[in-house]
């Protein structure tokens, strides 16, 4: 009997942790104004400034106008832009996640924000754990080796807007770093 139980437990450990490797859980995302207590300072270097400042920003606004609706309707959808997921793949966050993975104050207006880019936030958010980059890694901060790679998923020729990007252009306008 007790062989039985043994078995059934190591079975089901074994297999919880084979899940978990597979489909690790998900991170929930908490939005700009969560992100921006810390990052508007000047000792971080004010990366919620830049942002504010960046047409990542007005990402999802652009696709409230006329002219992105008619571009939408070009290309043959019949949803409007700001309904269409082709377009907001690009545009907003958090636009193809599970609803209840969007925190309090996360904001889908507020277009391409910092968890677009750095994954979603909840369990790296606290400045402990963002003060050790290895453990923030842990907790679901995405850091790229190559960030041109991740630009380029939607500043490319798939944009029905494309103009030649230029990435150390660009990445000098957006980039963020601390300042050391």
């Amino acid at each position: 009997m007790s062989l039985v139980v043994i078995l059934i437990l190591s079975t089901t450990f074994l297999g919880f942790n084979i899940f978990n490797s597979y489909y690790p859980p998900k991170h929930s995302y908490i939005g700009t104004k969560t992100c921006g207590m810390c990052h508007k300072k000047e000792d971080v270097g004010q990366q919620l400034k830049i942002w504010e400042s960046s047409k990542h920003s007005q990402a999802y606004k652009n696709l409230k106008t006329e002219k992105a609706d008619k571009v939408a309707k070009d290309k043959g959808f019949k949803t409007k832009a700001v309904e269409t997921k082709e377009c907001l793949k690009c545009h907003v966050s958090g636009y193809d996640v599970d609803k209840s993975l969007l925190g309090e104050k996360f904001s889908i207006e507020d277009g391409v924000q910092c968890e677009t880019c750095h994954g979603a936030g909840s369990d790296y958010k606290s400045k402990k754990i963002m003060e050790d980059k290895k453990l923030a890694v842990e907790n679901g901060l995405v850091v790229y080796e190559k960030p041109e790679e991740l630009c380029k998923k939607c500043h490319n020729q798939e944009s029905p807007f494309y103009k030649e990007f230029n990435f150390k252009e660009m990445w000098a306008k957006i980039k963020h770093d601390k300042p050391k």
